[in-house]
């Protein structure tokens, strides 16, 4: 499997550090550049703003948001489900994906896994991945500095770690969202970044025909979909939408030759 490049360096970080020395270069040669030095530094920090705000994106670091090639060949997407463990619902979900003879990867939030040790246990004995979504999943966590992503992070691995008796090697961030301060913490814990490239909106729709749509449209091997076990919406019946919506998604890719398989193992 080719490497997905934890140790690479985020380009527009490295960029950042030669607009900011550039910048200062032009005041020391002429102070009433200022506004052009100004100009400059603001459309650097908005470039860097957007490419956070941006889930895909690799800008501010190695983000995996596609199977290599290998999986392509294969036909292989990757399933994978934020924001639990739930008591109500993981535990569902997990007899519709043993049902099915299917293995996802579950990025679980610390503080959660602490609550329900016996749900994250299961996923492990049942051969699914089980990765760091953070510690406390906090809504502002792009905002950190780098203490504050060095704690979330580290914390969660740690929990994850004892209570699965292996570190996670993947980290999804909160709704995609971070900042330059995030890939270097990253990189001292050994952790992949881990996006996705198609996703339903299962917290926010009560319609599991539009979340099923949003997710097959145009999907094919390679794709990393995004579900939810955590903070899933329900519909009008009061049911989690991700469990109307699971039997059908993985009917859908068996009709069509695609295999569901937790996200490979990355290399360092």
């Amino acid at each position: 499997m080719r490497s997905v490049g934890l140790s690479r360096p985020a380009v527009l970080a490295v960029a950042s550090i030669g607009v900011h020395g550039a910048a200062a270069a032009l005041l020391l040669v002429d102070v009433t550049w200022w506004p052009w030095a100004a100009a400059t530094l603001v459309l650097n920090h908005a470039l860097i703003a957007a490419a956070g705000l941006c889930p895909r994106c690799n800008w501010l670091g190695p983000n995996l948001v596609r199977l290599p090639e290998a999986c392509v060949r294969r036909s292989e997407v990757a399933l994978t489900f934020d924001d639990g463990p739930d008591p109500e619902v993981t535990p569902l979900v997990l007899d519709i994906l043993a049902a099915h003879g299917v293995r996802a990867t579950f990025f679980c939030i610390g503080e959660r896994a602490q609550r329900w040790p016996q749900l994250v246990q299961r996923m492990v004995a049942e051969g699914h991945r089980v990765e760091n979504h953070g510690q406390r999943h906090p809504v502002l966590a792009a905002m950190f500095m780098p203490a504050g992503w060095r704690a979330e992070v580290a914390d969660g691995a740690r929990t994850l770690t004892r209570l699965c008796g292996r570190p996670p090697r993947y980290y999804r961030a909160v709704a995609g969202l971070r900042n330059p301060f995030l890939q270097p913490v990253l990189r001292r814990q050994r952790l992949q970044l881990a996006g996705w490239s198609r996703r339903g909106y299962d917290t926010r729709s009560r319609d599991p025909g539009r979340v099923l749509q949003r997710l097959t449209r145009g999907l094919a091997a390679g794709d990393i979909l995004l579900l939810h076990d955590g903070h899933a919406a329900r519909t009008r019946t009061g049911r989690p939408v991700v469990l109307e919506v699971l039997p059908q998604l993985l009917a859908w890719l068996a009709g069509r030759g695609l295999r569901a398989v937790p996200l490979p193992e990355p290399e360092c």
